[in-house]
């Protein structure tokens, strides 16, 4: 499958307000600035700096999303509604990760090297959270709208708040909203918006 065709899949999943593949690839602002981040990682990347930060910041005034062209971004990579969304320099971002609109994966000091957290894989943040400096986001974590987290996560573990607490995922089983559910990993969705 074609990295374009997985984006819109991936998408589509995420979002239960995408009607379709052609509308959701259309405009859906989200993925129009992955796929101009992975252009512009691609100039970075090459050698080609200046032309990067060009694109990523023709993107931001495109989409309202600024993804710095050295950060590094994972697969299935999902921004719902993204505006406000600001990705650093020494960002990484695992695979099937999705961010909420005003999320800032941003730095703590003005000094050169590692700066901007890593988030791993299945990771969702919530709108308006603000993760900061050279920490660690566990995969399968859950970080809350307008949370403010400074300090890793470990893996499987929802932090909310400011500064965000972090707590162990529940485990739930039985009913909830009258379907049966096995025993799995829930967060309640509504501290992502």
């Amino acid at each position: 499958m074609s990295p374009i065709r997985e984006d819109v899949r991936n998408a589509q999943s995420h979002d239960p307000a995408a009607r379709n593949g052609f509308e959701t690839f259309l405009v859906s602002a989200g993925l129009h600035a992955v796929w101009a981040y992975r252009w512009n990682h691609w100039l970075w990347t090459h050698g080609f700096k200046l032309l990067g930060r060009l694109g990523s910041q023709w993107t931001r005034f495109w989409t309202g999303i600024e993804i710095h062209p050295g950060a590094t971004i994972g697969r299935r990579f999902f921004i719902d509604h993204g505006m406000g969304v600001v990705i650093g320099e020494t960002a990484e971002v695992g695979d099937d990760v999705m961010l909420y609109h005003g999320v800032t994966l941003g730095g703590r000091s003005m000094e050169h090297g590692k700066r901007h957290p890593t988030l791993g894989n299945n990771v969702v943040v919530g709108a308006g959270a603000k993760i900061l400096g050279p920490i660690h986001i566990g995969s399968g974590s859950a970080i809350g709208a307008n949370a403010v987290v400074v300090r890793d996560v470990p893996a499987d573990s929802v932090a909310v708040g400011i500064p965000a607490k972090v707590s162990p995922k529940a485990k739930v089983s039985g009913t909830r909203e009258g379907a049966t559910v096995p025993d799995i990993d829930w967060v309640d969705p509504a501290i992502f918006i």
